[in-house]
């Protein structure tokens, strides 16, 4: 395995918890996933983000923080490779989407400060995947708080992820996921463990599944 640590990112919906534990499974790792169902102001933010946008934001930045803290400082002679299902400036996506100004640049203040303590991640797998798409996993996974989602939010989360990925030198592999099954396709997890075979550029690097 040419990288030590690596981040699997997507909009709501896009697969990553399912990649993220069969990577896991597949190379032995250790795994980090997000702990969403524990943020209390998740459901309240659904319906009524004006309101609960700040500490909803604030929840999830403190908790990612002590999770990878937590376990990347861990030695674990046995597991030499860690798979997360998010990227911590995640934190700071969301924010600009979910926050006002204000709110945004006091929240980016905080966000500067936590982030550099983090060792960040050797390679990033972002997941795209279309809205309909996403919808879709949406209704699968039958989380009663998100059914509501409307598709202009997750347009706009797209959106945020594109430019941050286009604008930062994170070496990344970009997966087209419009129809991805990597649950019940072997050809679609091959090709996702074949590519972290090779060695990559800093920079945007396009992977199509078959």
């Amino acid at each position: 395995m040419k990288y030590n640590f690596i981040t699997i990112e997507g909009n709501i919906g896009a697969g990553k918890t399912t990649l993220a534990n069969l990577l896991a499974k597949h190379f032995d790792a250790r795994l980090i996933l997000e702990e969403f169902a524990d943020n209390p102001f998740l459901p309240k933010f659904y319906e009524n983000p004006g309101q609960y946008a700040f500490p909803l934001e604030l929840f999830f930045m403190a908790e990612r923080f002590k999770q990878l803290k937590d376990l990347i400082q861990q030695k674990d002679m046995f597991q030499q490779v860690t798979i997360s299902d998010y990227l911590f400036t995640k934190c700071l996506l969301f924010a600009k989407v979910n926050l006002p100004g204000d709110e945004y640049r006091l929240y980016q203040r905080l966000f500067e400060i936590i982030h550099q303590q983090l060792v960040q991640p050797d390679i990033l797998i972002y997941l795209h995947a279309p809205v309909n798409k996403l919808q879709e996993n949406i209704k699968k996974r039958a989380r009663p708080y998100e059914q509501k989602i409307p598709d202009n939010y997750l347009q706009n989360i797209q959106d945020t992820y594109t430019r941050y990925i286009k604008q930062h030198p994170v070496k990344t592999l970009v997966v087209d996921a419009s129809n991805a099954d990597f649950l019940y396709n072997p050809l679609h997890m091959q090709t996702i463990i074949d590519a972290l075979d090779k060695d990559y550029e800093d920079g945007q690097h396009y992977l199509q599944l078959p």
